[in-house]
């Protein structure tokens, strides 16, 4: 029997800054680069949480394994699985080991039942988080946009506007991201200059566009995220 093999589709979640995605795999292994976000994602028939990375994933399937899954942004997933993003660094684990197996077997029963999964998980899940965003890692999250966090002073400028201890500030951003502070900036940086090099700019402008020292701060920081260097990943 030949497996139809479905490219990687994504669209907005019912989520605020979510993103509801689909693949087939191909076959063979695969690489998951660090993003600053979780995962609850339906691989087959069964429910797992991918956690925030350090590092790039990788992994393999076997040709026609099916994946749905809600990428949720940065520091909103803690709210619906109840339980810090620190304990779920650099993990997948099925969603069945951090909720009670009742709660996850109906959560699963009721996405299999449907005609669209994809939809259905999209669904449920939009209905299970009724928690607002959390005003602090908004501000958190728009300071490193912002490049507040850039430079060696960037953390005790951050706490100082928000009236927090950089030990206090460190221990939120591990409970909402995984990470500490430096490291937020870090993964959401590289995944910035990495799509603006996917635009063919060259590299030694992206450096200067996204805070970098220079290509070759660029470069070495790529490959200790990624494993590779930027040139190969976006070849």
């Amino acid at each position: 029997m030949t497996v139809a093999v479905e490219p990687y589709r994504e669209r907005a979640a019912r989520i605020a800054g979510a993103a509801l995605w689909t693949r087939t795999a191909e076959g063979g292994e695969f690489r998951i680069l660090p993003d600053g976000c979780m995962d609850v994602l339906l691989m087959d028939d069964e429910l797992y949480v991918a956690g925030p990375d350090t590092h790039a994933w990788t992994g393999s399937a076997p040709r026609g394994t099916r994946y749905a899954g809600i990428r949720f942004a940065p520091g909103s997933a803690p709210a619906f699985l109840g339980i810090p993003a620190r304990d779920l660094l650099n993990e997948r684990v099925p969603l069945a080991e951090l909720w009670s197996p009742n709660r996850s077997r109906r959560l699963l029963d009721r996405i299999r039942s449907a005609p669209d999964r994809a939809d259905a998980l999209d669904l449920e899940v939009a209905r299970l988080l009724d928690e607002p965003a959390d005003r602090l890692t908004t501000h958190i999250l728009d300071s490193v946009r912002t490049g507040l966090l850039r430079g060696t002073a960037g953390v005790s400028r951050l706490a100082g506007t928000i009236g927090l201890s950089e030990r206090q500030l460190h221990r939120r951003c591990l409970d909402a991201f995984g990470y500490g502070p430096k490291m937020l900036d870090r993964v959401l940086w590289m995944n910035v200059a990495l799509d603006h090099a996917r635009t063919g700019l060259p590299l030694a402008d992206v450096a200067m566009i996204t805070g970098y020292a220079d290509q070759a701060h660029l470069t070495r920081d790529v490959k200790a995220l990624t494993g590779l260097p930027p040139k190969i990943l976006i070849s």
